[in-house]
């Protein structure tokens, strides 16, 4: 059971932070990952039924309407497991994971 717990508290990102003049949102994890994601790429990232088909994973979201600009209204946590984010364009349904955030902040494509 104490390596469930220590795999699950790897997860819980130690800081989050906004930086607005850059378009970006800056996570550290505890393994000591440190990275600066553009808004942009964490808007298209967007797990929520609007933005990707709930049966197939298929993307549903045109990337060509997301502004290039697109910046953060707000955000707040979800409990223990989410971080919600409400967006310059309107949108505001989608509950980014820790494992979900983790997966985007370590991706190649970066």
């Amino acid at each position: 059971m104490g390596c469930l717990k220590q795999k699950e508290e790897s997860l819980v990102p130690s800081e989050i932070n906004r930086h607005d003049e850059q378009l970006c949102l800056q996570f550290v994890w505890p393994d000591g990952v440190d990275v600066m994601i553009p808004y942009r790429v964490v808007r298209l990232a967007c797990p929520c039924a609007h933005c990707v088909d709930e049966w197939t994973g298929k993307p549903l979201l045109d990337p060509d309407t997301v502004p290039e600009d697109i910046a953060i209204e707000s955000m707040e946590l979800r409990g223990n497991y989410a971080l919600k984010i409400s967006w310059t364009d309107g949108h505001d349904t989608g509950l980014y994971t820790w494992a979900r955030l983790s997966s985007i902040t370590r991706s190649d494509q970066l």
